[in-house]
């Protein structure tokens, strides 16, 4: 092993590198904002977090293991033998398995049916019948385990022709930019609904329901988004939002299913954040970086502390904040009307001369940055970093 001198390497919002100190770092920061609690059962329960690695996904997992539960955490990420370091995910998952005791992690494509057997084989080897399942998934592409078939996921609206606002920036500066996508094909649609739709999540619950692994009381948990009616038309309205309406359509059907073992399955609708997934997406840029200039940090709520929220109400210490379609709400804060009434005034103001006094650009590059271990405080990048980390091994216990 070597250590090296990293620069932040990429194009826009994709980067190709990650800093191994900075991605543990904002790990560490997602702990420190969930408190420590004792798991209320005499036996602490067991979770599978499919999607475990970033986002939403990370931070459900790290809520999880702060109210005691342990479990198995699934996510698909690259060591530096296929890129210029090992993925954030990856370096995310090693510092989770130091703070995250008794849990298992396994890496492997979540949509392939050995991933599930690998889970099934912890499962009956180390905790027994699992209580919740959270379901986080955000990929480019899925290959169906039947057909063999690649599916790709695109981004793209639905019926016509769609053009939005866009923030991007030059050497360091913001400016305003637009992007217009031409609507998808039914192919294209109907992928993107097998990559991102409810199929996979549903083949999870079948699987451990085939291995007798799902507890009474099984509740699983999808993490979806509705946003803002300014970006409905490349998000609610397009080919994403076709995929997320099955999601929500599947946990119909699920709840049907698991109603003889008094279970339950909800899709979570969590607000808008700075995410690996949602920097994809043309105008989610420049719209969350209006709402965090309207709600500043202390109304614009992170993923931890969002999925504190929901865990609070999985575990009935507060009830559940359903919608008339049946899916717990955790974006009340973003979609109040005072608040998107101030966004939709900057949204329309907004040009590259005055981006600055109606969004906080600045802030928004710093959390893509620090999404993958970059612009992290108290991280030096002048140093030279150590990029070989191990993937968590199995628990002892």
């Amino acid at each position: 092993m070597s250590e090296r001198h990293l620069t932040p390497g990429g194009r826009g919002y994709l980067m190709v590198n990650a800093h191994p100190q900075g991605a543990a770092a904002t790990v560490d920061m997602l702990w420190r904002q969930l408190p420590q609690q004792e798991a209320a059962a005499e036996k602490s329960p067991v979770v599978v977090v499919v999607g475990f690695s970033a986002g939403y996904g990370l931070a459900a997992t790290l809520a999880a293991a702060r109210r005691g539960a342990v479990g198995v955490g699934v996510a698909y990420e690259a060591d530096e033998t296929r890129r210029r370091t090992a993925s954030a995910g990856w370096y995310h998952a090693a510092r989770t398995a130091e703070l995250a005791a008794g849990w298992t992690f396994l890496n492997t494509d979540a949509f392939a049916d050995t991933a599930k057997t690998e889970v099934i084989k912890e499962l009956a080897q180390r905790y027994g019948r699992v209580d919740h399942l959270i379901y986080s998934i955000a990929a480019p592409r899925r290959t169906d385990p039947v057909t063999d078939q690649v599916h790709r996921s695109v981004i793209l609206p639905l019926g016509q022709a769609s053009t939005a606002k866009t923030l991007e920036f030059t050497d360091g500066r913001p400016f305003i930019g637009g992007s217009t996508l031409q609507p998808a094909t039914d192919a294209e649609r109907d992928a993107t609904v097998k990559v991102m739709g409810g199929e996979d999540w549903q083949r999870w619950i079948d699987a451990l329901a085939e291995a007798d692994l799902l507890a009474d009381g099984f509740t699983t948990t999808a993490l979806t988004y509705v946003g803002s009616d300014l970006t409905a038309d490349l998000y609610r309205n397009g080919t994403i939002g076709a995929a997320k309406g099955h999601l929500e359509a599947s946990a119909h059907h699920l709840g049907t299913r698991l109603a003889d073992l008094g279970g339950r399955a909800f899709t979570a609708v969590a607000g808008a954040t700075v995410t690996q997934a949602s920097t994809a997406i043309p105008s989610i840029a420049l719209y969350t970086s209006l709402l965090h200039h309207v709600l500043g940090d202390e109304g614009f709520l992170t993923t931890a502390q969002q999925m504190r929220a929901l865990w609070s109400q999985l575990a009935a210490e507060e009830p559940l904040s359903l919608d008339d379609a049946g899916r717990i709400r955790l974006d009340g804060w973003e979609l109040d009307a005072t608040v998107q009434s101030q966004v939709r005034t900057r949204w329309e103001q907004i040009n590259t001369e005055n981006v600055t006094d109606h969004a906080d650009a600045g802030w928004f590059r710093r959390q893509v940055g620090q999404l993958h271990g970059w612009n992290v405080p108290g991280i030096d990048v002048d140093l030279p970093s150590q990029t070989t980390v191990p993937w968590p091994p199995e628990p002892t216990v």
